[in-house]
């Protein structure tokens, strides 16, 4: 048990796996001898795996690119003594253009009202910004439409105009780059070079180029361009079973881990949890653990939910509540009140991974990381 975590079940993150997970997708980045930047994305707090630890592992690395969704995120990194460049991957409203320019955040943009308000706060504090132009490819988000050269040009050209700004590049997102048809990243492949080619041929300087993002590096290399943008992958996770992951060797880099703070033998008929979805068929013992759906626990996986006590894979008893589940640990010898159970995460021999729970409740595990780092506290391991 982690007496400084204050709960007794945390999300373990280990940071060994996560430099391992860093050092396989940098050698795939540059298999082909061509050095690239690394775009560290530690949006949503890493994932949920916290992002001021992440990003020291991923300096650590040489990396000096970080990527986040949120202005708050990007003034997180920046008060833990963050100096590399932090690019927003999400637009910023014209209210907290000064924010942008206070905190040295690069900026995407996609029209020049949002540029002007960026190069107004510039100008005010004796500061130039740096952005990215943002191109819609196919993913139907924010950019500039892609078959709309003219438009983009002539919105670019006052853009460009403006003292207190500077292109520093241009990126666009893939919406299909993780499924087994490809057809579909091929055809923003080619709108995201066309719009690229007609752009810079009208005058419009793109120094730097992104479109890669974690499917793509594993299995797009013609789309690696100047930089790339890791995300799940960091994590240990790939980004849909219809990846090759032969592609890219990785390893898990958050478990959830509990202990048991309650133990009860029960008779025939014995009900648990809202519902009364669990009816002891037998003389059973249960377990009640200190995590529930406000954890990120997803409550519709109570009828498939597993765990491992002690070696033995225990199924959970009942719905699971806000802030606590239970399992029944019948089959389990020797259980005590303060056993360690693991939620997600693997004893060596059995495991329950954050696609397991993501397939059994119809979601991804992209989710699942992200729903765990909300609000259990976390244990840094190496």
């Amino acid at each position: 048990m982690y007496k400084e975590a204050l709960r007794p079940v945390w999300a373990e993150i280990n940071l060994s796996n996560f430099d391992y997970n860093i050092k396989q997708i940098k050698a795939k980045m540059t298999a082909d001898g061509q050095e690239r930047e690394f775009i560290g994305v530690i949006k949503a707090d890493a994932y949920g795996h916290g992002a001021v630890p992440c990003a020291q592992v991923l300096r650590d690395n040489g990396v000096k690119t970080f990527a986040i969704a949120t202005l708050q995120e990007a003034i997180t990194l920046r008060e833990s003594g963050a100096k590399e460049r932090i690019i927003c991957l999400g637009l910023t409203p014209n209210m907290y253009a000064d924010t942008v320019v206070k905190y040295d955040i690069t900026p995407v943009v996609d029209d020049s009202r949002n540029a002007q308000a960026l190069n107004d706060a510039a100008a005010a504090a004796g500061k130039t910004v740096e952005f990215l132009i943002a191109v819609d490819t196919g993913m139907g988000r924010i950019g500039y439409l892609s078959d709309d050269i003219d438009g983009a040009v002539e919105d670019l050209k006052k853009i460009q105009a403006m003292p207190n700004l500077k292109i520093f590049g241009m990126f666009s997102h893939m919406a299909t780059a993780d499924a087994y048809d490809k057809t579909f990243t091929h055809l923003q492949e080619e709108r995201y070079n066309k719009f690229y080619e007609g752009i810079t041929a009208a005058g419009i300087e793109v120094p730097f180029r992104t479109l890669a993002n974690s499917a793509s590096i594993m299995e797009v290399p013609t789309v690696l361009f100047n930089g790339c943008r890791p995300g799940i992958i960091l994590y240990g996770l790939y980004p849909s079973h219809e990846v090759d992951p032969a592609q890219l060797s990785l390893k898990p880099v958050m478990s959830i881990k509990a202990n048991i703070v309650h133990l009860k033998d029960v008779p025939v008929g014995f009900s648990c949890g809202y519902g009364r979805k669990f009816i002891a068929e037998r003389p059973s013992r249960i377990a009640t653990l200190g995590l529930g759906y406000a954890d990120g626990y997803p409550r519709p996986y109570s009828p498939n939910a597993k765990v491992i006590v002690n070696g033995v894979v225990c199924p959970v008893a009942g719905n699971i509540c806000m802030d606590q589940c239970m399992v029944d640990v019948t089959d389990v010898p020797h259980v005590e009140v303060g056993d360690e159970v693991i939620v997600m995460g693997s004893d060596g021999v059995n495991s329950v991974t954050a696609d397991d729970i993501a397939d059994a409740t119809g979601t991804i595990n992209y989710e699942i990381t992200c729903a765990f780092g909300q609000r259990l506290p976390k244990v840094y391991v190496k």
